[in-house]
């Protein structure tokens, strides 16, 4: 399989509204561009979260214009700032809820860690459940898990308080399927690869603002907004591609403290 992940797009529904500086519709919008011109192939889009600020319809409907442009199926799922409400809008414009891609050698669950009102995110015991099940109904496949929240810290104090609370009761489900071969998330604005417990996690930077990796506080990063691909090998080898835009295309306001 190969996959598209987007991630943090955090639309507005005024296309010029900024968030700390930079347009987001104008920098989503330079990433679908970019994504167009790289001409890689690939499958499937997950959007792992964060996909509105202002929990509009409308803000979702413009996600939904804009990925429609990469013709490819688009599955999200929810971050801390959406209103699941408003999201579910996007499947009147062809963005999917599955929960579950299956190919010949992987498949793919969708999780939801959002809690609602709080930035830091719980996996329920019904999602806990859902995974279960899903690994259990093919324990022959390799298995890639999407959620928004990072599952174990990704070095920046200010950021892992905001982690999934609950990270010890999802590893306790994923112990005793080793076919589990990666983890993707959102949510920390930056790009993490790092391999635990066998497992491959991985964050994807936001197509618009970026947190600073490594910080106690809070703070922003002059990298630019970034997209990746992963290729799933036959094999369970998972292969990715970070990509961003151009130095310099969208810089946050440095006075920013906080969001």
């Amino acid at each position: 399989m190969h996959l598209l992940q987007v991630t943090d797009t955090h639309l507005f529904a005024d296309e010029q509204t900024g968030l700390l500086g930079v347009n987001t519709n104008d920098s989503f919008s330079a990433v679908i561009e970019n994504i167009k011109s790289d001409n890689i192939p690939f499958d499937y889009i997950l959007a792992t979260g964060d996909l509105s600020q202002d929990h509009t319809k409308r803000s979702y409907q413009r996600f939904a214009e804009r990925i429609a442009e990469l013709e490819r199926p688009c599955v999200w799922l929810p971050g801390n700032h959406d209103m699941q409400e408003n999201m579910l809008t996007l499947e009147q414009h062809g963005v999917l809820a599955a929960k579950q891609l299956v190919s010949e050698h992987w498949q793919i669950i969708m999780l939801d860690t959002q809690l609602e009102g709080e930035p830091h995110g719980i996996m329920s015991q019904r999602q806990l459940d859902n995974l279960a099940e899903a690994l259990a109904e093919y324990p022959d496949k390799h298995v890639l898990i999407a959620m928004h929240h990072q599952a174990i810290p990704v070095g920046s104090k200010w950021l892992d308080q905001h982690n999934l609370k609950n990270a010890d009761e999802f590893f306790a489900v994923i112990a005793d399927f080793p076919n589990v071969r990666g983890v993707i998330f959102g949510h920390v604005h930056q790009n993490y690869e790092f391999q635990f417990d066998g497992i491959a996690f991985i964050a994807t930077p936001s197509t618009c603002i970026q947190f600073l990796p490594l910080s106690a506080n809070f703070a922003l990063d002059h990298q630019q907004p970034g997209w990746r691909y992963l290729q799933l090998t036959a094999e369970g080898r998972i292969a990715t591609r970070l990509r961003r835009l151009s130095e310099r295309s969208f810089l946050p306001d440095p006075k920013s403290k906080g969001y």
